[in-house]
């Protein structure tokens, strides 16, 4: 159930009546009336636009369309008055029965209250993470991978077939880079002094894999060539280096259902079909770029290259797909990629990219736009920057990583849960500071903790309830008489609770999964509130001595509101807590 969908078909029920009498002309576009939450909740429960936005195509003056639609509203039993705002907007106030039987609703519903069938089994591919195989995840990658693992769980919760990939960047010179690492780790695990010049990848993290290649391959590429052991070297680190990057995402939560390989791209055709699909189209030339931006006419040097008319579809300049010598730039693996995905069938790509690919992203969705035809929309969602801090100063960095700070250290110092909900805190593209005591206080000022305190508390109202007697079970309690919900403590958890399934499209919509954390701690805080009036006002309180039918309406609210903060949690990925200590 969702009751502003409810609603909204209510005010488009009345607007077929104004038009059935003639009040309204025929053949309007109702796409842009809404129902919604007003700014102000002293104005109401909810508001509609439906005058305002009916008046130009209607001839009529918003006003008058509001006074003629706001009695027709007002009819049906589940509003209690329909109010004519401003110059036109209707202010709806909802009969007390109708918060009253949300808690039922929930707890009818379960685990599905909220789920949306808006996807409508449109095929999703959510790509994150995708790290270069050179080393363990870092903080950066801990912020993408949570974030694309919750926006992934969103669109599912709302009715999308999504799948989660990581693309592995196994095509480029960092690996090269980093066999040349291993190897020197292979040969330190020989005894021999090694040096590690500027470019390789000094972290502890590759002594183990150094001792592993000594154990595969004996000393038999001791003092050996570089074309001897570089193609080997880099295959055996490139896996050691994924199942190293797997374990870190399991101890996130995060599991895939697609590990996608560049180099699978190379010697097979696929970037070379890709990109005769573009030529096809007109999209491949030989042409010459204008300098780059601070660039003086004296430092560039012109000169003729095979080039992507990504201007056609929305870039501000055209890219380059090919070297002068004949070898692919990084972008042309990528658009055969994201070629591959479009052959797939999927209806909608994101990709989940760390804050510096901003400049990445206009000429990825003019590929893509390209090769699809404009079909297959691609957003691009970056994620800003985490600044780590421990005792009021910045974390230091990790010496078996060398030069960052890893997802093992942070998950190591507050938990898996604790790690995905703060960076659930903010938008994706705002920048985020991570304390390290601040996540782990026991106050309202900590989110993760207020919300599953809210959780908690709701599971001891019903083991106390069951040690007295009470069957607080959901088909129990969904049955119960919940008239006696009347305090305004008590609405204000049911209206929150209303807003759910609304909120989950809104957030699946914007591809904002943060909106679901800042939900569950409004709704948590809603139901703190109710908690504590119960302090100064018995009547207030979940369980009522002596009283198991009026008790079992209380905790029906209460337990209502587990469910959904249960449901959020998923969506997030944060386990919810039922005992808190």
């Amino acid at each position: 159930m969702n009751l502003f969908t409810d609603i909204g078909t209510l005010v488009t029920r009345a607007i077929g009546d104004l038009q059935a009498d003639g009040t309204l002309p025929e053949g309007l576009d109702l796409g842009p009336v809404t129902v919604e939450p007003p700014r102000d909740p002293l104005h109401g429960d909810m508001a509609t636009n439906a005058a305002m936005v009916l008046a130009k195509p209607a001839g009529r003056k918003p006003r008058d369309i509001a006074e003629a639609l706001a009695p027709r509203l007002a009819e049906d039993p589940r509003i209690e008055s329909a109010e004519v705002a401003g110059p036109g907007f209707i202010n709806l106030r909802l009969a007390t029965a109708v918060w009253q039987e949300v808690a039922r609703t929930v707890l009818t519903e379960g685990a599905d209250y909220g789920r949306s069938a808006m996807g409508a089994g449109r095929k999703v591919n959510v790509e994150y993470v995708s790290a270069n195989p050179t080393g363990p995840l870092h903080v950066g990658h801990t912020r993408g991978a949570v974030f694309g693992d919750a926006l992934a769980s969103l669109l599912d919760y709302a009715g999308h077939e999504v799948t989660r990939e990581y693309y592995i960047n196994d095509g480029g010179a960092q690996v090269d880079v980093l066999a040349r690492s291993v190897y020197l780790r292979y040969l330190e695990a020989h005894g021999h002094e090694v040096e590690f010049a500027d470019g390789t990848y000094p972290g502890e993290y590759l002594i183990e894999v150094g001792e592993a290649l000594k154990d595969e391959v004996g000393d038999a590429w001791v003092d050996q060539p570089e074309d001897v052991w570089l193609d080997k070297a880099r295959a055996f680190a490139t896996e050691k280096m994924m199942d190293l990057i797997r374990e870190d995402l399991r101890l996130l939560g995060v599991e895939m259902d697609e590990f996608f390989s560049e180099k699978s791209l190379y010697g097979t055709g696929r970037i070379e079909e890709a990109i005769e699909t573009l030529r096809g189209r007109d999209l491949i030339y030989r042409g010459t770029l204008e300098p780059p931006k601070g660039k003086t006419p004296e430092d560039w040097e012109p000169r003729e290259q095979t080039l992507f008319r990504s201007t056609a579809h929305g870039d501000d300049v055209d890219r380059p797909i090919m070297k002068s010598d004949g070898a692919w730039t990084y972008f042309a693996p990528d658009i055969a990629y994201h070629w591959d995905k479009i052959g797939r069938g999927y209806d909608h790509l994101i990709d989940v990219f760390g804050a510096d690919h901003g400049g990445y992203v206009k000429r990825m969705k003019a590929a893509v736009s390209a090769l699809s035809e404009g079909r297959v929309p691609l957003d691009i969602k970056l994620c800003q920057l985490v600044k780590l801090y421990k005792n009021g100063e910045p974390f230091k960095m990790s010496k078996r990583a060398g030069t960052f700070i890893t997802l093992r250290d942070v998950v190591d110092q507050v938990g898996p849960d604790v790690t995905r909900f703060v960076m659930l805190t903010r938008k994706n593209d705002a920048p985020l500071d991570f304390d390290f005591d601040k996540v782990l206080e026991q106050s309202k000022e900590n989110p993760v903790f207020y919300v599953q305190y809210a959780h908690a508390r709701v599971h001891s109202v019903l083991r106390k309830a069951r040690e007295a007697g009470i069957d607080v079970e959901d088909p129990v309690l969904a049955a119960a008489d919940l008239s006696g919900l009347t305090h305004e403590a008590e609405l204000a958890v049911a209206k929150k609770l209303a807003e759910w399934p609304r909120l989950v499209e809104i957030a699946a919509k914007g591809h904002e999964p943060h909106r679901v954390a800042f939900f569950l701690y409004d709704l948590a805080s809603d139901l703190h509130a109710l908690w504590n009036r119960g302090n100064d006002e018995p009547t207030l309180r979940f369980l009522q001595e002596d009283d198991p039918k009026h008790s079992q309406s209380k905790i029906a609210l209460a337990r209502a509101v587990s469910v959904v903060i249960s449901a959020g949690l998923g969506i997030l990925g944060v386990t919810p807590m039922e005992e808190m200590r």
